[in-house]
């Protein structure tokens, strides 16, 4: 039996079972299809690197973003959650009540945590933008950045950004799409400048960690 050092394949074949449609935006990037095949393997290391940082950016995002809604709610109506009191939109509306009811099947009780690790990126992400400038953000939301733009309005411009970055890209790497065109280095960035804007700590932890540069390093 061969080892897998001396495995061989042909590279038509494993182009016709991975389709040359999925194959197209590397075959168009590169001068042959053996090099093609190449870069989708480094595609998909890649996207399971970033994959990885966003996931670990997204924890620290929600839940400095939960933090400062729990103290938005106890200031203003003198409870700790904030579910039943926050203005959403009805999309918003929609999606809290919809991972509620997801954690009430499986929980006794609502549980906190659990309806929270049940919204999605791209929720928290609809919390910054313009839409809710005024009835969250201003009062209570731009906290969860303390160490960002000391003017709100910026802060919250820049963090719409980096979360809308962010959120892009997971997509694709959600639905195994192409990231090989992608500046995977400013994802990292987006990433890091939002964990330092809630923390110095939460930045320096998520890049001892993270491994796209090093990823995109081997393809140049």
């Amino acid at each position: 039996m061969s080892s897998d050092a001396t495995v061989r394949w042909r590279a038509e074949v494993v182009a016709d079972l991975l389709s040359h449609q999925r194959l197209s935006s590397y075959l168009a990037a590169t001068p042959d299809l053996d090099s093609a095949l190449t870069l989708y393997e480094w595609n998909s290391d890649a996207s399971a690197a970033v994959f990885a940082l966003i996931a670990r950016t997204e924890v620290l995002t929600r839940n400095a973003m939960d933090g400062a809604l729990t103290r938005w709610s106890k200031r203003r109506h003198w409870t700790l959650e904030w579910f039943d009191h926050v203005p959403l939109d009805r999309r918003g509306d929609i999606d809290l009540a919809e991972a509620r009811k997801r954690c009430s099947r499986c929980h006794a009780a609502e549980a906190h945590g659990k309806v929270i690790a049940e919204l999605s990126f791209g929720f928290w992400r609809y919390l910054a933008t313009s839409r809710y400038h005024a009835s969250i953000w201003v009062p209570g939301l731009h906290a969860a950045f303390p160490l960002g733009n000391p003017d709100i309005r910026r802060r919250r411009g820049q963090v719409e950004r980096c979360l809308k970055n962010l959120h892009q890209v997971r997509n694709r790497v959600a639905h195994h799409e192409p990231i090989h065109a992608y500046d995977l280095l400013q994802t990292v960035d987006d990433a890091r400048r939002l964990a330092g804007w809630i923390a110095p700590d939460a930045a320096a932890w998520l890049m001892a960690r993270e491994q796209v540069t090093a990823i995109c390093r081997r393809r140049t």
